[in-house]
């Protein structure tokens, strides 16, 4: 256990100084967008072990008027502790031509095909309830070199690494019952590895502060500020090129 701490450390430290040398440069241009994440998760249980993950994930920008991006997302949980679960699935993320200068050079919207294998670890203590999640992300972006072109006419291969932590937090008891609220806290730093990751090693940060309502066991929604920190993978007039998007996310949980 004590290894596993000291390795947790470790990793967290070494994103952490790989975050600041990013946000230190001079060399660099940011545009800011108001944004709305309307997300739906479902979790469909099978047994004790095994169960099936479905998620939908509306992001608008200008809080709700225009398209960001759609993301869906499916995957298949596997239980190995009462604190531990192992996921793998596929994902499938159209992303739409927005803000000041589009992600894409030509400002085309364009698809993306993704699997992923993530580990998520609950460690309660005391009134809170800490958890870590790992993801590794293997991506299919498309894209097309045509400057003149309406759509993507091939992708191109990517690799990223996901830590989130986030702390949740009872209001009205030592533990969160039915019909309780609660407050969270969480922060997702992202990695680009590998060939083809050009100026984005440090891909994204998103940070949310929420309030959340348990309804029941199977249905409990939270809502409140998030902000996501984007670094383009290309030069926009000779300088690396971020976004900072902040506004509301609202995430619905369903467990059948």
């Amino acid at each position: 256990m004590k290894q596993y701490f000291r390795l947790l450390s470790l990793t967290v430290l070494g994103f952490l100084l790989i975050s600041v040398k990013s946000f230190g440069q001079n060399n660099r241009e940011t545009e800011f967008n108001n944004i709305g994440w309307y997300v739906f998760f479902g979790n469909f249980k099978l047994d004790d072990k095994w169960s099936v993950h479905g998620e939908f994930q509306w992001r608008r920008t200008d809080w709700i008027t225009n398209p960001q991006q759609n993301l869906y997302r499916i995957g298949v949980n596997y239980k190995i502790h009462s604190q531990v679960t192992f996921r793998v699935g596929y994902a499938f993320i159209d992303t739409f031509n927005y803000g000041d200068q589009p992600i894409a050079a030509n400002g085309i919207r364009f698809p993306e095909n993704r699997l992923y294998q993530m580990a998520i670890i609950n460690n309660p203590i005391g009134k809170f309830n800490l958890t870590h999640r790992f993801m590794l992300e293997q991506r299919w972006v498309g894209r097309s070199l045509d400057p003149n072109a309406t759509k993507a006419d091939e992708s191109v291969f990517l690799k990223r690494f996901r830590y989130m932590f986030r702390g949740d937090i009872p209001l009205a008891g030592p533990t969160l019952e039915d019909k309780e609220p609660y407050l969270a806290i969480y922060d997702e730093i992202m990695i680009g590895f590998g060939e083809n990751v050009n100026q984005n090693i440090f891909d994204q940060n998103r940070l949310g502060i929420l309030g959340g309502y348990r309804f029941s066991g199977s249905f409990r929604v939270e809502g409140g500020y998030f902000n996501q920190t984007v670094q383009f993978g290309r030069l926009v007039n000779g300088k690396n090129y971020f976004q900072n998007n902040q506004g509301l996310i609202i995430n619905s949980y369903f467990n059948f």
